[in-house]
């Protein structure tokens, strides 16, 4: 029955393999909050135009891939494609900018109807790191560096590149754009029919078109630094200079861009080859112009999004959970006895898994297929005693601990 199996493109996170999606989430956490950045937590859905007016109404985003239905008051509304314009909303609606600069993170679920690949479905999850407020190129360093510190945390900065790009100030932006329209009409006729129709309303997606003929054709188009302004050249320079001092390094790509007009200055994405085609983990850059097209006052930001499936799979296999410690209680009395016990010790901080039926074979059995570090057997004999048999499972040892000393002797196998 179609019902009961997972919609297409989205995907149970069962226990184990959520534990290496918490381990990204939580380091990714840790990092941000030691540079700054505040966690908070958007709606998953917004208002229709919010991603509209932001990821521009003809992006393959907004015609294609966008989860968008119209509620029981008559309201459209979408189901969040990527949180940067929910952030730039907030901050809008929330009176944040008297406070800048903001520096957020944020974490959680975005929904794309795209063909699901490896390590993004359509439900899938990121980390998030926005800064708004800060025009220097001091933010976009700490962007980036923020970024690496987290792959380096968890282990993975080595087997990513960094590539990174400028595309100038707007002036910059609209001198390249004019060269590269009028590079690529000459050659309309052997592009893809995708990139003919971008070529009117958003000619720089045609350079990381995956059409090899397109591909052929890009190989000579103009070269994006052939058109940038001083103040431009002056700003990525700095940034470039930014990452040299703190040791992180990169590779120039000049066809790394963003088709939207508000973003500007310095584009960026850790890429690995480990993951076949699926190459970016996380990327970004700087949208000087998202929150005055929103409809707010001019305001400067800059940040990234992770893939957490992405990530976790380059991370490999988590760390197993934590042995908790086994309570087997045989007979009626035990049973009763193991309940408040459990319960107490469990608010000690003593991770206690208390079985719910069996004889004692199928509860030690339970407590080797959990994994368990040891059992407390609790019986007649030991209730008669005030006692709990302790049975160390990885040596097979075991003694006689009085309740009353119980949880300080069980802080071993903690």
């Amino acid at each position: 029955m179609a019902g009961l199996q997972p919609v297409r493109g989205t995907h149970d996170l069962l226990p184990e393999e959520y534990r290496g999606h918490r381990r990204v989430v939580e380091t990714a956490r840790a990092v941000a909050a030691r540079a700054g950045y505040g966690e908070m937590s958007l709606p998953i859905f917004e208002f229709t135009e919010v991603f509209q007016r932001t990821l521009g109404e003809t992006s393959d985003v907004v015609t294609k891939e966008m989860y968008t239905f119209e509620d029981r008051g008559g309201e459209r509304i979408t189901l969040r494609p990527e949180a940067t314009a929910g952030v730039a909303r907030a901050l809008i609606s929330g009176g944040l900018t008297q406070d800048l600069p903001l520096k957020v993170f944020i974490t959680g679920p975005m929904f794309r109807y795209e063909r699901p690949q490896k390590g993004r479905l359509r439900q899938f999850h990121q980390i998030d790191i926005e800064l708004m407020g800060v025009a220097e190129p001091l933010g976009d360093i700490e962007v980036i560096a923020v970024g690496a510190q987290i792959l380096e945390a968890l282990g993975v900065l080595d087997r990513t590149t960094l590539e990174i790009n400028t595309l100038g100030d707007a002036e910059s932006r609209g001198a390249y754009r004019d060269a590269l329209v009028e590079y690529l009409s000459d050659h309309k006729s052997a592009l893809s029919e995708e990139s003919r129709d971008r070529l009117d309303r958003n000619p720089l997606r045609i350079l990381d078109s995956k059409n090899e003929g397109d591909r052929r054709i890009v190989e000579g188009a103009p070269q994006y630094g052939d058109h940038l302004n001083a103040e431009s050249r002056d700003f990525f320079g700095a940034v470039l200079g930014g990452l040299d001092a703190l040791g992180i390094a990169y590779v120039q790509n000049q066809r790394l861009v963003r088709g939207l007009d508000y973003y500007c200055h310095t584009a960026f994405e850790f890429t690995t080859t480990d993951l076949g085609a699926q190459g970016a983990v996380l990327a970004g850059g700087r949208y000087d112009g998202l929150v005055s097209t929103m409809g707010g006052p001019a305001t400067p930001g800059v940040g990234w999004a992770g893939g957490i499936e992405r990530l976790a799979m380059l991370t490999g296999a988590p760390e197993p959970a934590p042995r908790p410690i086994a309570m087997i209680p045989i007979g009626e009395a035990a049973i009763a006895a193991a309940l408040p016990l459990a319960h107490r010790l469990r608010g000690a901080g003593l991770a206690v898994d208390l079985g719910f039926r069996g004889n004692l074979q199928r509860r030690m059995k339970r407590a080797n297929k959990i994994g368990a570090r040891a059992a407390v057997l609790l019986g007649e004999d030991e209730l008669a005693a005030g006692a709990a048999t302790v049975r160390d499972l990885d040596s097979g040892e075991q003694e006689q601990v009085a309740l009353s000393a119980l949880q300080d002797y069980l802080t071993r196998f903690r």
